[in-house]
């Protein structure tokens, strides 16, 4: 009984104790300002003492929120095979500022977006089993914009596809 007590409302930390595990913890992986305030609501830090260890691990270096949005994006794009949009929308939700949302999808090169996304669609164009072709299509877009794609953008990769195909 005691046990599960614990599991659900976790120890407060001190704040040095906080700080030190913040530390390592933003070492080990690039962090949003929004995600260490949530750990240290986790570990029991409110208000000016979470604050207060943001602060620092900013001036130490230990969290960047512009640094934060390059590796998300970044990876999101490389390993997830994101569209800009999708991206976009997680940075919001990281609360992460406009600038950094901007800087972070200006990194994204056009061409490799671009090839990417045909990727997408040459490889979604081979799973969906359907015979009418403006069905198929419409698949295939509500898919790449469900990635996080422009419809526009899509639009173009498709017909570059089918024009390779002629």
């Amino acid at each position: 009984m005691n046990s599960d007590i614990q599991k659900i409302s976790p120890k407060k930390l001190t704040p040095l104790v906080a700080l030190e595990k913040m530390k390592n913890w933003c070492a080990y992986q690039e962090r949003s300002q929004f995600e260490v305030r949530n750990k240290l609501f986790e570990y029991g830090i409110f208000n000016e003492e979470a604050e207060n260890i943001i602060s620092q691990l900013i001036q130490e270096n230990f969290l960047n929120e512009e640094r934060f949005a390059l590796a998300f994006a970044r990876g999101k794009f490389r390993i997830k095979r994101w569209g800009r949009i999708k991206i976009k929308l997680e940075l919001k939700q990281h609360k992460v500022s406009e600038y950094c949302i901007s800087k972070a999808l200006k990194q994204i090169d056009d061409n490799e977006y671009f090839a990417t996304l045909e990727k997408i669609i040459e490889k979604k164009t081979k799973e969906v089993k359907e015979s009418n072709k403006i069905k198929k299509q419409y698949k295939i877009i509500k898919y790449a914009m469900s990635r996080g794609y422009e419809q526009d953008i899509i639009m173009d990769a498709i017909k570059n596809l089918e024009n390779n195909e002629s």
